[in-house]
């Protein structure tokens, strides 16, 4: 029997069931904020897709910028779907 697994979060801000679909070829200069922000870094950007060095291969990362500091950063895109970590939009 095949099982899907599916991740829900209750959003603390609304008080709703949220689940992340994210599709990598449109995340470029999507907006996000920090579950848990750290010096002042909430608010980020995704500023890059960083594309495969083989055109075969799926894109894994991405650089994500902060608003207030401009500090960036590469990370694996699908981190941005751990919705502990992750919220899309600016909240």
């Amino acid at each position: 029997m095949d099982q899907k697994i599916f991740v829900f979060m209750l959003r603390p801000i609304h008080f709703k069931l949220a689940r992340v679909n994210l599709n990598p070829k449109k995340l470029r200069l999507s907006k996000w904020t920090a579950v848990n922000p750290r010096e002042k870094e909430k608010h980020f950007l995704v500023t890059k897709v960083i594309d495969p060095e083989q055109p075969k291969h799926l894109i894994e990362l991405v650089v994500m910028e902060a608003v207030l500091t401009k500090r960036s950063f590469a990370m694996r895109w699908e981190e941005l779907t751990d919705a502990t970590k992750w919220v899309q939009g600016w909240q």
